[in-house]
């Protein structure tokens, strides 16, 4: 009889990978009940910076959230339903974007693949004002991930 297969702990690097490859993940910040608030979220992953990052509006819920209580975690999928990374850590939010082409305003195109970049930034970084768009910055303290190798 052959041993059941086991999950198998990501490395570091494995993980920086898969948060790398992959655009959405789910976001995890705390209710002032203590409770979970999950969000799917498109991200940008920076491994040097060891930070994630987000582009919503100020008047959502998430942003009141990590505002209140900044600890946050973001889970990805990996390439099936047996592998994952989470990265956890301490979230800060940006002020809105209030004049195009501000800090904010760069950092959240620069957020953007440089394939998908938008042909007018003008109107873009406009876009973003009128959006009151911020930009949440998770610093990834822990990572953590596994893998589970089964065939079909």
């Amino acid at each position: 009889m052959t041993k059941p297969a086991a999950p198998r702990p990501l490395t570091d690097d494995a993980l920086s990978a898969l948060l790398g490859g992959q655009q959405f993940g789910t976001l995890a910040s705390v209710r002032s009940s203590g409770h979970p608030h999950l969000t799917t979220m498109m991200y940008s992953w920076d491994p040097e910076e060891r930070t994630v990052r987000f582009s919503t509006t100020a008047d959502r819920v998430k942003v009141g959230h990590l505002r209140r209580n900044p600890r946050a975690a973001l889970h990805v999928q990996g390439g099936n339903v047996w592998s994952f990374a989470v990265a956890e850590g301490d979230a800060e939010v940006s002020e809105r974007t209030a004049v195009p082409g501000d800090e904010v305003g760069r950092e959240l195109l620069g957020m953007i693949p440089e394939a998908a970049r938008p042909q007018d930034e003008a109107a873009f970084l406009e876009q973003l004002v009128a959006e009151g768009r911020v930009v949440v910055r998770l610093k990834v303290d822990r990572l953590y991930g596994t893998a589970l190798d089964v065939e079909g």
